[in-house]
């Protein structure tokens, strides 16, 4: 059997995880992302373990040991222990009892293969022990090597236990660039695609926005778009040759796929700044290599760094120009090179000069704005109160 090695499996943090849970009359292993991407050369974020323990007895021993230990799922089996500063979930082996397309009740249990065939892709439920043997029971390491994924038994079984694997499976093509369509997965994620309207909007906008992000992702919106699954998680547009020429940024790529990105906020449930980001891209027009140095600088000032960057990568990937072209790359750039200036004049400093408090006042304070503005941001403090008579006060 094969044997992993990782310099993280080493760390004293995770080998005390280990010792803790043996040292109980339990098992661990490392389980899923963590070794899939370790035997793929691939970075490990989150190291995850399983227990043949209770959650209960999990956090009793951890805490017993002077570790926090914290209930972060622990109906479903799961309890967050720190371990010298790191952090790592440690869930009971579990089987279904029933499923619903949308979530699982589980009940615990001390066998290894019936945790395995629970899992979604054979990559994903692959184990590891203290010492990097690798447990397979799903023949998911060989799937690795053969660049394939495939779902744990039956795709369509698979599937309606929790819709969102439909998502998962077309987001696992996207993210692992060299992996090719296997069986009969497509076909049953084709099949099953209405499942995908029972999910709630956080957990489709969570797997799109990693999809957005893969490798191949824009291949893989197209596969999605041509057996009619896409439409059911976003309302979408066909331009793929612009989403292909954008960075890998999420929120960038589902602005440019939907039909109507201001309803992403809802859709996806989109954080405040997510929708901010669209919001803006909505209301400024797209910049163009025709613009003057000040013109440039003057939409940077109103628009902010952010959504410059996104208005001219989105002009730039719409655009017939090279991906390295030399002009659009130079306005990229522009933030770096001129810092966004802060309007010198407060209403406090036209008080002081006689003026009263109230709507005039905002009134005044914008048309110097617009004066300072239009003559390139270059009038001081001093030059913009010396020339208020020509401004309107009232």
């Amino acid at each position: 059997m094969k044997t992993m090695r990782a310099k993280w499996l080493r760390q004293a943090s995770v080998q005390r995880v280990f010792a803790l849970v043996t040292g109980a009359g339990g098992q661990a292993r490392i389980a899923g992302g963590a070794v899939r991407n370790a035997l793929m050369g691939k970075a490990v974020a989150d190291i995850d373990f399983a227990t043949t323990l209770s959650p209960q007895a999990v956090m009793q021993i951890f805490m017993a040991a002077g570790h926090a230990a914290h209930p972060t799922g622990i109906d479903h089996g799961t309890v967050t222990v720190v371990v010298d500063g790191h952090a790592f979930e440690v869930t009971t082996l579990r089987k279904d009892v029933t499923t619903d397309g949308r979530r699982a009740v589980v009940s615990f249990t001390d066998d290894w293969r019936a945790d395995a065939l629970r899992r979604d892709f054979t990559m994903n439920a692959l184990y590891c022990d203290a010492n990097g043997k690798i447990h397979d029971f799903t023949n998911g390491y060989e799937d690795i090597l053969k660049n394939r994924i495939r779902f744990v038994g039956n795709p369509t079984a698979r599937i309606k236990e929790d819709y969102l694997r439909i998502l998962r499976y077309f987001r696992f093509l996207s993210t692992f660039g060299k992996l090719k369509v296997g069986g009969d997965g497509v076909a049953a994620c084709v099949r099953l695609r209405k499942g995908l309207l029972t999910l709630s909007a956080e957990r489709i906008s969570q797997e799109m926005q990693k999809l957005l992000t893969g490798e191949k992702a824009v291949p893989v919106l197209k596969l999605m778009a041509a057996h009619k699954v896409l439409r059911n998680v976003i309302d979408h547009t066909n331009e793929f040759r612009t989403v292909s020429r954008l960075p890998p940024d999420a929120i960038l790529r589902a602005f440019a796929l939907a039909q109507n990105p201001l309803a992403l906020k809802e859709m996806w449930r989109l954080s405040n700044q997510q929708a901010e980001r669209i919001k803006k891209l909505s209301e400024f027009s797209l910049p163009s290599l025709g613009l003057r140095p000040d013109e440039q600088r003057r939409i940077l000032y109103q628009m902010g760094e952010q959504a410059w960057r996104d208005s001219v990568h989105l002009a730039w990937a719409r655009s017939r120009t090279a991906p390295n072209d030399r002009a659009w790359k130079r306005m990229l750039l522009l933030p770096q090179r001129w810092s966004i200036p802060e309007f010198p004049v407060l209403g406090r400093d036209l008080i002081a000069l006689g003026h009263a408090a109230g709507p005039d006042l905002g009134q005044t304070l914008k048309q110097l704005e617009e004066l300072w503005i239009a003559s390139d941001f270059k009038p001081s403090k001093h030059d913009l109160l010396k020339n208020l008579t020509g401004v309107h006060c009232d």
